[in-house]
C-alpha cells in the first residue's frame, strides 16, 4: 500500500511537469503563429494593439507644420529663406535661437496664425534651431523641430552701393554697385536689380568689370524726381556656390539741375542751374605739363578740408616724396577715382585765377586758408554743390576721362552703354 501510494504521488508530479512543459511549448507556438489558426491568446493581443494604434492615429492633430528650409540645410539665406507655416491649424509658439549663443531671434507671427518669420536679418555663418508648436480646431497639439546654418561670408556676396538711402543728389548721379566678390552670373544678378524713377526714365545697367555694375538713364535724371533702387539678391547665385544676401530698397531724391562747365582755355567756369547761368567763376586748371581731363565728371565726394599728397596719385620726386603735399586743402570735391578734384586754393596768388593754368590736373578756385570765408569762390561753389552734380571740362589739351574713372559713365555713347548690359 505505501509503495503504491508513493508511486501514484510521483506519477501525479510527473504528469504536472509534463503538462507544464507541453503548455510552454504550446504557448511558444501560439506566439509564433502568424496564421492565427488556433492561437486564440495571440490573436487577442494583436487585436488590442491594433486598436491602440488606431486610437492614437485618430487622436493625432490635424495641424501640419512646415519649416523652411528643410532640417539640416546649409547656406540658408539671411533675409527671406526662413519661414514656418502650418496647415490644418494655427501656430501657437515659434522659437528660433542661435545654437552657439542661445540668443533668441525675434519673429513676426501672421495675424491668422498660419505663418511666422524672423524679424530683420540673420547673422551669416550661424547655426540656428527652430521649435514650432501648433494646435488644430480640436485643440490637439503638434510640434516640429529643425536646424539650419546660414550662408558663410566665403559663400556669399554683397553689393556696396551709392548713393545713400534718403540722400538728395545731382542730376548726374548714377547708381553704382561694387560687389565684394566677382560675379559670373551677371544676367541673373542684373535681372534682380531694379532702378525706377517717378520721372519714368528707364535706367540700364552697364558692367565695367566682374565687380562693378552702374545703372543710369539715357540722359541726366529729371530734377525733382525720386529714384528707387531695389536689390532683390537674397539667395541668388552670383557665381558657383556664392549667393547674395541682400534684400534692400533704397530711395534717393534728385535735386535741382546744376551743370558747371569749365573752359580751360578761357579759364572760367560757368554754373548753370535749371537752364539759367547763376555764376561765372575764374579758375586755374591743369598746367600744360599736367592738363585736366576733358569730359563730363560727376561729383562723388565732398570734403570741407582734406590732405592732398602728390605721392598717392603718381606725382613723386626722386626721394619718393610727393611733388606737393598740402595738408589742409579747403572745399575739395572729387571728380575722378584717379585724383581729379575741384577744390579751393589758398596758396595761389589771386592773379592766377582766370589767367594761368597751374595745377597738377585739378580745377582750382580762389579760397582762403581754413575755408571760413563764405565770400571766396571755393566756399561758394562747395556750399552750392551736391554729390551727383555734373562738372564738364572742355578745351583741355588732355584726353577725355574714361567712363569708369569715377562715376563718369556719361562719357560713353548710349549704344555702348546698353551693350554693356548682361541683359542686352
Amino acid at each position: 500500500m505505501e509503495k503504491r501510494v508513493m508511486t501514484d504521488g510521483k506519477r501525479r508530479k510527473g504528469l504536472v511537469a509534463v503538462a507544464a512543459l507541453l503548455g510552454g511549448v504550446l504557448t511558444l507556438a501560439a506566439c509564433g503563429d502568424d496564421a492565427g489558426g488556433k492561437a486564440g491568446a495571440g490573436n487577442g493581443h494583436a487585436k488590442s494593439q491594433a486598436q491602440v494604434d488606431k486610437a492614437v492615429a485618430e487622436d493625432a492633430s490635424d495641424a501640419r507644420i512646415k519649416i523652411t528650409p528643410e532640417d539640416g540645410a546649409n547656406n540658408a539665406g539671411i533675409n527671406n529663406d526662413v519661414r514656418v507655416a502650418v496647415t490644418g491649424g494655427k501656430l501657437t509658439d515659434v522659437r528660433m535661437t542661435a545654437v552657439a549663443s542661445g540668443a533668441e531671434v525675434p519673429g513676426t507671427m501672421a495675424a491668422d496664425g498660419k505663418s511666422w518669420k524672423p524679424q530683420g536679418q540673420l547673422q551669416r555663418a550661424t547655426k540656428y534651431a527652430i521649435t514650432a508648436k501648433a494646435e488644430d480646431a480640436k485643440g490637439r497639439g503638434a510640434t516640429e523641430n529643425s536646424k539650419l546654418t546660414t550662408v558663410s561670408p566665403a559663400n556669399s556676396f554683397i553689393g556696396n552701393f551709392t548713393p545713400e538711402d534718403g540722400s538728395t543728389v545731382g542730376v548726374g548721379m548714377p547708381v553704382s554697385i561694387r560687389f565684394d566678390k566677382a560675379i559670373t552670373n551677371k544676367a541673373d544678378i542684373e535681372r534682380r536689380i531694379k532702378v525706377s524713377s517717378t520721372s519714368g526714365q528707364q535706367a540700364v545697367g552697364h558692367w565695367f568689370n566682374d565687380t562693378r555694375l552702374d545703372l543710369r538713364p539715357q540722359s541726366y535724371w529729371q530734377a525733382g524726381s525720386t529714384v528707387t533702387l531695389k536689390l532683390d539678391l537674397d539667395g541668388v547665385e552670383g557665381a558657383p556656390g556664392v549667393k547674395g544676401v541682400q534684400d534692400k530698397t533704397v530711395t534717393f531724391k534728385v535735386g535741382r539741375n546744376q551743370v558747371s562747365t569749365v573752359d580751360t582755355k578761357s579759364k572760367k567756369m560757368t554754373v548753370t542751374r535749371d537752364g539759367k547761368t547763376i555764376k561765372t567763376i575764374p579758375i586755374s586748371a591743369g598746367s600744360p605739363e599736367n592738363p585736366t581731363y576733358n569730359g563730363q565728371m560727376v561729383i562723388s565726394e565732398k570734403f570741407k578740408e582734406t590732405r592732398m599728397d602728390g605721392s598717392t596719385v603718381g606725382f613723386k620726386k626722386k626721394n619718393g616724396k610727393g611733388e606737393y603735399d598740402i595738408k589742409d586743402v579747403p572745399h575739395a570735391m572729387r571728380l575722378s577715382t584717379s585724383g581729379t578734384f575741384i577744390h579751393g586754393n589758398y596758396w595761389g596768388d589771386d592773379s592766377v585765377f582766370g589767367n594761368v593754368n597751374t595745377s597738377h590736373g585739378c580745377v582750382g578756385l580762389n579760397d582762403k586758408k581754413g575755408g571760413d570765408d563764405a565770400k571766396q569762390a571755393g566756399a561758394w561753389f562747395y556750399e552750392n554743390s551736391l554729390i551727383g552734380d555734373v562738372v564738364v571740362v572742355k578745351n583741355s589739351p588732355d584726353k577725355q576721362i574714361q567712363p569708369d574713372n569715377g562715376l563718369n559713365g556719361w562719357n560713353m555713347t548710349w549704344d555702348k552703354w546698353v551693350a554693356g548690359s548682361a541683359l542686352s
